[in-house]
């Protein structure tokens, strides 16, 4: 008997499921430590994957 596998989640085309990083400011502080910020992914909010896009319905008569 065959298994129905689960629709996957749409991956984001802008970050392709990488939706956030941390990047390097190019500099330590006085402790050693690498100055880094938190950067998201602008198209899905940091969530990695995108709306699922419906069909475009026509009206009938077209």
């Amino acid at each position: 008997m065959s298994q129905h596998t689960p629709a996957r989640a749409r991956v984001c085309p802008d970050c392709d499921g990488f939706p956030t990083v941390r990047v390097t400011l190019g500099g330590r502080d006085r402790h050693g430590h690498l100055r880094t910020i938190t950067a998201h992914c602008p198209a899905c909010h940091g969530t990695g994957t995108a709306p699922v896009r419906r069909p475009l319905t026509v009206p009938a008569g077209w």
